[in-house]
């Protein structure tokens, strides 16, 4: 790689290091983690930076990487996970921060698979379509693990009496 690829490559990850790491976060529920999966994910981009900078924005392929690597992680380590005492700057607006830690567990809990779609999908705010891409996978695929997903988190949410609002209806 040339010093105009390096000094691609060293942008890149400025610019968007920190939404990798909340994605990373999201995806493994350990700060440690998911800061280890983002510098896997970045060596693995790095060996192909030319390639992958050549078509086109390189974000879409990072993602990619972070979660074919977290999935294959777990399958071989299936160690405890810890729990963080914050949780990094998220890209979403949770109305009820007091529901953050009861999510990012339900979000553990789900297979490898569901919490790359519901990242992807939710967090992310990808289409089915570029959430089926960035898997490798179909667009039926997607909608059956998000439907499947969802309705795990919403009883995992549901059999915890403190995070319903008062008035009685979640």
């Amino acid at each position: 790689m040339g010093i105009e690829g390096e000094a691609g490559f060293r942008e890149f990850v400025l610019r968007h290091r920190a939404a990798l790491l909340r994605t990373a976060y999201l995806l493994t529920g350990d700060s440690g983690h998911a800061e280890d999966l983002v510098q896997t994910a970045l060596l693995k981009t790095y060996r192909h930076w030319d390639r992958i900078q050549a078509r086109g924005e390189p974000t879409a392929y990072v993602r990619r990487v972070l979660v074919t690597t977290a999935t294959s992680w777990r399958r071989r380590l299936l160690s405890t996970e810890q729990v963080m005492d914050a949780v990094p700057e998220q890209a979403h607006y949770d109305r009820y921060p007091e529901r953050s830690a009861a999510m990012i567990d339900a979000l553990r809990a789900l297979p490898p698979r569901m919490r790359a779609v519901v990242v992807l999908r939710y967090y992310e705010d990808h289409t089915e379509a570029q959430t089926a891409e960035l898997l490798g996978c179909s667009v039926g695929t997607v909608k059956t693990q998000s439907s499947r997903a969802m309705a795990r988190l919403r009883e995992a949410l549901a059999a915890d009496p403190s995070l319903r609002p008062a008035g009685g209806v979640a």
